[in-house]
């Protein structure tokens, strides 16, 4: 009965440690090749083992990390909206995002339109203050609302506008009309004056 030699593996120790050394990594790191085990056990400087390192015998081993595959497919779930119901909501409403930090966000955003509108000179100081007041007193819900206010604000104030010119205009033209009125008696007292004076001056010729 034949009995199977196994080769006895040469004791590479001083060349992994050589090796992790070369390469600036740890000892488990470093891949010896062991179908060259022979050759490698020869190695005995450093110069030789960056040529068998060259040569591919000798290899460096990735860092094992962890996958984020699926952190990242779960990331992109919740962007649509997927596995944040209430039974996935851990904290309060206010820990979850603060209520300051929203209210932050829609004045700022309110103020920025205000800002806006006044450099377009579409509102005037006034109104800019007059809304900047109210948007700190919480009147507007959002950005739309503000706009809305904003369109009507304006449209009143064109038609107060309006209304006081045509108010004006009719003042004008009464008061116009009761000057005429105080002018037409005086015209017809002196008309009336002049003729009787003709008359006179007729009558006194036919006597002469």
């Amino acid at each position: 009965m034949g009995y199977k030699v196994h080769k006895e593996m040469p004791n590479l120790r001083l060349q992994k440690r050589l090796a992790a050394s070369v390469l600036k990594c740890g000892q488990k790191r470093v891949w010896l090749d062991p179908n060259e085990a022979s050759e490698i056990a020869l190695a005995n400087s450093r110069k030789n083992i960056r040529k068998l390192f060259k040569d591919g015998l000798i290899i460096k081993r990735h860092i094992h990390l962890h996958s984020r595959s699926r952190v990242r497919r779960m990331k992109e779930a919740k962007r649509k909206g997927r596995h944040t119901g209430m039974g996935k909501r851990e904290g309060t409403i206010n820990a979850r995002i603060s209520y300051k930090v929203l209210w932050m966000r829609r004045i700022r955003i309110l103020r920025r339109l205000l800002r806006k509108y006044r450099e377009l000179k579409k509102i005037d100081k006034h109104l800019y203050h007059s809304f900047y007041m109210k948007c700190k007193g919480n009147q507007f819900k959002n950005k739309y609302v503000l706009i809305e206010a904003v369109h009507k604000a304006k449209s009143e104030e064109k038609r107060a506008k309006e209304l006081g010119a045509q108010a004006e205009a009719k003042k004008a033209k009464k008061k116009k009309g009761e000057e005429v009125k105080k002018e037409a008696p005086k015209e017809s007292k002196e008309g009336k004056t002049e003729e009787a004076k003709q008359t006179q001056i007729n009558l006194s010729l036919i006597h002469i």
